[in-house]
Formats: C-alpha cells, sequence, structure tokens
C-alpha cells in the first residue's frame, strides 16, 4: 500500500481522502462524508457485543467536549470480528443512544478488511499507527483520525481509550492545525 504523510503519497502525489468515498449512514441515505471537509474527524469501527464496547462512553464525550471546535467522531459498525455487531441498522442506533447516549453520526455497517473492505477503509488501512502496524483493521474500535485537510493524521489501537492522552493530543493538534 501506499504511505501517507500529511495528505502526500511517497510518490508526491495528494493521497485521495477517505472523507472523498460513498458510505450509507446508518438509518439510510447517504452519510455524505463531504460535509466533514474541513473538520477533524475520528473514525471509529464500532460493534455492540464486544469487550470494548463501553468505549461508546469515551468516544461520546470526546465527540462533545470538541464538537464546537470542529470535531466529530464517525462510527462505523462492522460485524467482522466474531460476530459483535449481529444487529439491524435499528438495533444498532437504539443501543448506542439507549445504552450509551451516542449522539454523533454512524454510518451504514461495513466490512473493514479482506475482499469485501469498504473503500472508506481502503484509504485508511494503508496508514501507519505508532508502533508501525498498517494494514488489516486488527479489531473493533480501532481509531482514525482525519485532519483538516482530509488527510489520516493518526491511527490507534483498538485497546487505546478514546480519552487517552496520545488521542486527545492529536485532537487538538489537528484542530489547532
Amino acid at each position: 500500500m501506499t504511505s501517507t504523510v500529511n495528505g502526500q503519497t511517497a510518490g508526491g502525489g495528494t493521497a485521495p481522502s477517505p472523507l472523498d468515498v460513498e458510505v450509507g449512514a446508518l438509518q439510510g441515505g447517504p452519510a455524505d462524508l463531504a460535509q466533514y471537509a474541513g473538520r477533524v474527524v475520528l473514525v471509529v469501527n464500532v460493534a455492540s457485543k464486544c469487550g470494548l464496547t463501553p468505549q461508546y462512553e469515551g468516544l461520546e464525550r470526546l465527540h462533545e467536549r470538541y464538537a464546537e471546535r470542529g470535531f466529530t467522531v464517525l462510527g462505523v459498525p462492522c460485524n467482522q470480528f466474531l460476530g459483535q455487531e449481529p444487529g439491524s441498522a435499528e438495533e444498532i442506533a437504539e443501543f448506542c443512544s439507549g445504552t450509551y447516549g451516542v449522539t454523533f453520526p454512524m454510518t451504514e455497517k461495513v466490512e473493514v478488511n479482506g475482499a469485501g473492505r469498504h473503500p472508506l477503509y481502503d484509504r485508511l488501512a494503508g496508514f501507519a499507527d505508532a508502533e508501525g502496524h498498517s494494514g488489516d483493521v486488527r479489531w473493533n474500535f480501532e481509531k482514525f483520525l482525519i485532519g483538516r485537510d482530509g488527510a489520516v493524521a493518526a491511527r490507534f489501537s483498538p485497546r487505546t481509550e478514546p480519552e487517552a492522552a496520545e488521542i486527545v493530543a492529536a485532537v487538538e493538534e489537528a484542530l489547532a492545525g
């Protein structure tokens, strides 16, 4: 895969933004990722029946904390990891809002790995995290930070809590940039 740094590919061209792909919204219709152009977005593949599901609380707090400064969490349901997101769109929406008070936007359920990988994750997966991992998403709640310029700015392990110092610092830096 091509590596990107500050929106530039290894070959010197501009990498296509993950926000340029089409994906449906959880409740139907297009999610219209273009509406997030100029914002900082944390894209997270989510699941309702995972040991990491309580991260919804931290994701919502992060979303609320920085929303007025141009930040959005974008939840992307995925059922590829031990079938931990089996519900319908309605069930997912009800679970997220009812159990965790989620107000951030959610896309339709997609695949993040393999032959059926959604184009959104084609554009995210090549970016390496601080430990050098790139490629396939490892588990539910892997996080990708997209800067105001539409380029991937950071990638975080599924086990990294949404309000961990490294995520907060990356969000604040992206918002300041």
